[in-house]
């Protein structure tokens, strides 16, 4: 842990809103199952995943590592408070780089019917720790997840329950 002089806490939030192509029972399933959240939930493809597991149920939990080009691992590790099937996963997780923990959050994923489709919330409150700056980088990568969540809906349609 950092000198007690060094501690800080930076509070921030974000809301991504998106039209996806498939119904929320889908767009939940692409949420709770394992090998379909594992599919589209990163924003880099080129970093190597080093572990994944989900047990997705109010308190369970979910664990996913990569390692960077440079090996560094970046770790998630989620704690689910909230589910109501085809409507809403809030979550709490926090984020660490090698062994720092960079920030601490809380998601709600909000889903709703839309003409044939899904209207998705994301909102993110995030704390980031200790003199960590993130520029932006934390709603960037979200971006990017949540682009390749609706890529692999649109490509997927017959891959998951729902």
């Amino acid at each position: 842990m950092p000198p007690l002089s060094e501690l800080s806490e930076a509070h921030t939030h974000f809301r991504i809103d998106r039209k996806l192509p498939a119904t929320p029972a889908r767009v939940f399933a692409a949420w709770s199952q394992a090998e379909a959240k594992q599919a589209w939930f990163s924003c880099h493809d080129d970093w190597n995943n080093a572990g994944y597991a989900l047990d997705f149920r109010i308190g369970g939990s979910e664990y996913n590592q990569v390692h960077d080009s440079d090996g560094l691992a970046h770790v998630f590790r989620a704690h689910f408070l909230d589910i109501v099937p085809e409507r809403r996963i809030i979550y709490a997780y926090d984020l660490l780089l090698g062994e720092r923990r960079i920030s601490v959050s809380l998601v709600t994923v909000s889903l709703r019917p839309d003409a044939g489709g899904t209207l998705m919330s994301f909102t993110e409150q995030v704390v980031f720790l200790d003199g960590y700056t993130d520029h932006g980088e934390r709603r960037e990568g979200t971006e990017v997840g949540l682009e390749k969540l609706a890529a692999w809906l649109a490509g997927n349609s017959d891959a998951i329950a729902g």
